[in-house]
């Protein structure tokens, strides 16, 4: 994937050719410049030439190809040399990318700026949303010592179905039957897991069974679900501007969502103090909401959510008060070795009065598959509590 075209001339020689003569990269331009270098021009290597110079400046440049790729969820560049994609299956190196550092870097100032956000020695990162709904995180090489880093994620080209999980291997029968049912019971829920196990795509998927009379308000700091339902208003939090002023975070958002007459309140990554709104949301007849949270485990979540509500001022005691009140299931996924994502456990929360927390209780859990072979689910302590809670 070499940025040059035409045979003994780099891409970075024309550009720079085309900047001395003041020129726009038109085909007559671009054969000019070509004949200044000593190339040979043709119809093919002027039109190639030109489309290579698009490319560049246009999108995702050089990581354009890679982004178009069938299941492509991220693409990784950490400086030239190195760059990495994610079809499911872990990363994969991808050889010739880039030329040089310059490149990279040309690439991410670009990528800020088409979002109106500064990229540069005095602003050396940027997190942002590209129009087409990528999203773009880039640390300039003053940072780091492997030069320009950045890592994209590429939006779901399509929502799942939980047919389609069960049928790619990640989700057993008996899960599919019981979220179903848990969609439809109206159960407050969290979907937790590890950076890239799947919580937002299956978020998505459970948010597609919502009956479509209901209206669904979700909440984002960048938006990434994409629920088949014809009644979703999405609400995107908002960086600062180069002036540092006029930021949207999640909390506000919250607050705005309760007041839009939502059915379904959802919060698409708890990761801050939103989860105090959403908490109190859910504890005042808002039934049905859901979001998701990193957490490595399922009993990890009192912990994690311990954390965040400590940064919307809530104690430890009101938060396991809180949450003990307002949510009712953790759904728990996580990927695999072999990079398939599978969902593990199912814990409800309960509260123990003696100790003044709510504690996750095991309902089910759904051994990871070995080869062919699927195990059978294993039922927890907490399993005919789920079911009567489905009722």
């Amino acid at each position: 994937m070499s940025t040059g075209v035409v045979p003994g001339v780099d891409l970075a020689e024309v550009r720079a050719a085309l900047g001395r003569a003041g020129s726009a990269p038109g085909p007559a331009e671009v054969a000019a410049a070509l004949r200044a270098l000593g190339a040979l021009v043709s119809e093919a290597s002027v039109r190639d030439t030109v489309d290579a110079l698009r490319r560049e400046s246009e999108g995702a440049g050089p990581l354009h190809e890679l982004l178009a790729l069938r299941g492509v969820t991220d693409v990784l560049v950490n400086g030239h040399r190195h760059v990495y994609i994610d079809r499911g299956a872990g990363l994969e190196a991808v050889e010739g990318v880039f030329d040089d550092e310059a490149q990279v870097r040309r690439l991410a100032v670009r990528l800020a700026a088409t979002v109106g956000r500064r990229l540069d020695e005095g602003s050396p990162f940027v997190d942002a949303r590209l129009p087409d709904g990528t999203r773009v995180h880039a640390v300039l090489g003053v940072l780091t010592d492997t030069g320009t880093c950045l890592s994209l994620r590429v939006p779901a080209r399509s929502t799942l179905t939980v047919a389609d999980w069960v049928n790619g291997g990640s989700l057993h029968p008996r899960a599919a039957e019981l979220l179903r049912r848990v969609v439809a019971s109206r159960v407050a829920f969290l979907i937790s897991g590890g950076t890239g196990s799947g919580k937002t795509t299956l978020l998505a998927t459970l948010l597609s069974l919502v009956e479509p009379r209901s209206r669904i308000v979700l909440v984002e700091d960048s938006r990434e679900l994409r629920p088949q339902h014809p009644h979703v208003v999405r609400l995107e939090a908002r960086p600062a501007n180069a002036e540092g002023a006029g930021a949207v975070v999640l909390a506000d958002l919250v607050r705005q969502a309760l007041r839009m007459r939502p059915d379904r309140l959802v919060v698409g990554e708890v990761r801050g103090a939103e989860l105090v709104d959403l908490l109190m949301a859910l504890n005042t007849g808002h039934e049905g909401g859901c979001g998701t949270v990193h957490a490595n485990s399922a009993a990890d979540v009192p912990a994690r959510l311990e954390a965040l509500g400590a940064l919307g001022g809530l104690t430890r005691a009101a938060l396991h008060a809180q949450t003990a009140a307002a949510i009712d299931l953790l759904v728990h996924v996580e990927r695999l070795p072999c990079g398939l994502r599978w969902l593990r456990e199912l814990h409800l929360l309960e509260w123990d009065e003696a100790a003044g927390v709510c504690r996750p209780v095991p309902a089910w859990r759904f051994p990871a598959p070995a080869g062919p072979v699927v195990p059978e689910p294993v039922a927890g302590a907490g399993a005919e509590r789920l079911q009567e809670l489905l009722r």
